[in-house]
């Protein structure tokens, strides 16, 4: 049997919905993190752009693994859940059964509904603060409903129900009684009008969605939902804003790099501080007195499938800037602020005759130079005093102090390894607790100045392609 935590006082149940894991685990009154239990998520079939996983598959793991963690104490603490943005599914009311799979984020079946909306791009990042993409909500949702007549009727009858992964638990959680998502969902759908913090009849007609087919948007926290398990639902969040909480709180003078299966450069703004073109404005979380945080976005796309295939931890930082070759490492194409699918994996010259560690000094080059000029943009608006390295790819040395020569402020490595549930489980504990998590300096010994030479020709050469679309 699993020992009670009797000498600590447990504030909090986290709960992290992620693309590749799912965990969950206890916070005590200090922020500490304790006993996190992990699993793996549901298995994605991806075939011909389509990404597709089992939402009730989600829906067990989650269950059980927050059964194992809170075993290990007799209280009844608050539960914080956050979840993968975007990722959707359509269910059965009455049964409570999906009746799709549920659609991950990375699929692609919105890019006709995108290249039909191209012309509507400013009025849709003028509302939404993002750009138009297959990634979210919206344009998957209109391509089905589009291809599937009789299932709008469902929806519109409300015998059928759709929601982003969140909203799916929470209802199956609460019995059907409680059809809702958060602000920050609700955001990245490309359906929410972000300065009303409302869902859009402009853009619901864009996308011919109906709008009374949405659920309610809640605030962030203070959601005092109880649960079926006992437990009350306090706060409800995406990954990437409970990741930016439990990394710097609202601390607008420096930057998180995210680097896990994509990357994410994120920084908090003010509220009218201007968004420079292209980069996204995400709203991070509405508090439960209807405050906004905001913060811009940079984004890599699917980082980690373009090394995954390649021996990333036998390269030094000795191995960069050893040749000419420039690079992109984007296998879907580029992201925020570029969002081009002309390329995904490309270089600027033939690599035949390079190794295989070689090629992966590129691909390394690449994701260090894309976020070295986001946070140069970033730094360009008003100035930063630091940056901070989170997630998987994060532990690559290769890629520390790669960016950390490149940039001209200090770089920190975040030792914490859990941001996205230190994030959700402070909102969900209501803990008044500045993030000072164990940090550590990347030193920079010797100064690679090819490196930083090769920075700046990379950047002539991307601004060349981009403007030529060759």
């Amino acid at each position: 049997m699993p020992t009670t935590l009797s000498h600590s006082i447990i504030s909090a149940i986290a709960l992290d919905l992620g693309t590749t894991s799912i965990k969950a685990a206890l916070m005590d009154n200090q922020g500490n993190l304790q006993h996190i239990v992990a699993h793996s998520a549901p298995t994605i079939d991806n075939q011909q752009g389509r990404y597709e996983s089992n939402a009730l598959h989600y829906s067990e793991i989650a269950e059980r693994i927050i059964k194992a963690c809170a075993a290990h104490t007799s209280s009844k603490p608050p539960l914080g859940l956050c979840s993968q943005r975007s990722s959707f599914l359509l269910w059965d009311k009455t049964s409570g059964k999906p009746v799709t799979p549920l659609i991950s984020w990375q699929d692609d079946r919105g890019a006709g509904c995108c290249e039909h909306l191209q012309n509507a791009t400013s009025r849709i990042h003028g509302l939404t603060g993002l750009r138009l993409t297959p990634y979210y909500f919206a344009p998957k949702l209109s391509v089905l409903l589009h291809d599937h007549p009789a299932w709008r009727d469902k929806l519109i009858r409300r015998e059928w129900l759709v929601g982003t992964l969140d909203t799916f638990l929470i209802w199956r959680w609460t019995h059907g009684q409680h059809f809702v998502t958060d602000a920050s969902m609700a955001a990245r759908t490309l359906l929410m009008d972000i300065h009303k913090l409302q869902w859009s009849d402009t853009l619901c007609q864009l996308f011919d969605i109906p709008i009374t087919v949405l659920p309610t948007i809640k605030p962030s926290t203070g959601l005092n939902l109880p649960l079926d398990n006992g437990l009350t639902l306090q706060a409800s969040i995406g990954d990437q804003s409970a990741a930016l909480i439990g990394s710097l709180a609202d601390n607008h003078t420096q930057a998180l790099i995210n680097l896990g299966t994509g990357g994410f450069v994120i920084r908090p703004v003010k509220t009218t501080q201007s968004s420079p073109d292209g980069y996204l404005r995400t709203l991070v979380y509405q508090d439960s007195d209807r405050s906004v945080q905001f913060a811009l976005e940079g984004t890599l796309n699917s980082i980690a499938a373009a090394l995954a295939p390649y021996p990333t931890q036998n390269c030094r930082s000795v191995d960069l800037a050893a040749n000419n070759i420039f690079c992109l490492a984007e296998p879907s194409g580029l992201g925020a602020p570029y969002f081009r699918k002309d390329w995904g994996i490309f270089f600027s010259e033939s690599t035949a005759n390079l190794t295989r560690q070689q090629i992966t000094a590129l691909l390394l080059e690449a994701i260090i130079f894309r976020i070295t000029r986001i946070l140069e943009d970033f730094h360009t608006i008003s100035p930063l005093t630091g940056a901070y390295l989170s997630g998987g790819l994060s532990q690559l040395s290769c890629l520390q102090h790669g960016i950390a020569q490149c940039v001209t402020f200090p770089v920190f490595y975040l030792q914490q390894k859990e941001a996205s549930l230190q994030g959700v489980g402070l909102l969900a504990s209501q803990l008044k607790i500045t993030p000072c998590w164990e940090t550590k300096k990347i030193e920079i010994n010797i100064t690679n100045t090819a490196l930083i030479e090769k920075y700046q020709n990379w950047k002539r050469w991307l601004d060349k392609l981009l403007n030529s679309g060759e």
